[in-house]
């Protein structure tokens, strides 16, 4: 019971809080720069956030990426559908619960070849709880919590 009242305060605060900014664009954007100006290859090789150089940089769908190599803005130009980020750079829970809400570039989660950011660490542990296709151990190893499931 405690768990479905939790679900409904996040999700209404969600949705309350989180429901007019940015509906517009196809990506969440900052000064028209994607991801708050970080690198997305970097989620991906680096396991971690690292602030994008705006000298190293490309457009995709509209926004800027920004990356902190050259090499990583050419591996993204290359594999664009792999390393943007899911959901146009929107909030995954928000997305996934039907609205676009802010993301914090500090909270990502990589599942499998995709990059998916959240409003919160709070937002974004719900999120990966609510994963159905993510199998316990995944959920475990994303959540640092190995009592979960």
């Amino acid at each position: 019971m405690t768990k479905h009242i939790g679900h409904w305060i996040m999700t209404t605060l969600l949705s309350v809080v989180f429901a007019a900014p940015a509906l517009g664009g196809e990506y969440f954007e900052r000064d028209s720069v994607a991801i708050g100006g970080y690198d997305p290859i970097a989620y991906f090789a680096e396991m971690k956030p690292v602030k994008g150089l705006a000298e190293f940089h490309a457009e995709y769908e509209g926004p800027t990426f920004n990356f902190s190599t050259a090499a990583n803005r050419d591996t993204f130009t290359a594999n664009t559908d792999t390393f943007a980020p899911q959901y146009g750079d929107y909030c995954a829970f928000g997305m996934a619960k039907g609205y676009k809400a802010t993301t914090d570039p500090t909270t990502f989660t990589v599942v499998g070849d995709k990059l998916y950011l959240n409003y919160s660490e709070t937002v974004r542990s719900q999120w990966v709880s609510d994963i159905p296709w993510l199998c316990p151990q995944d959920k475990r190893k994303l959540t640092g919590d190995q009592e979960a499931l």
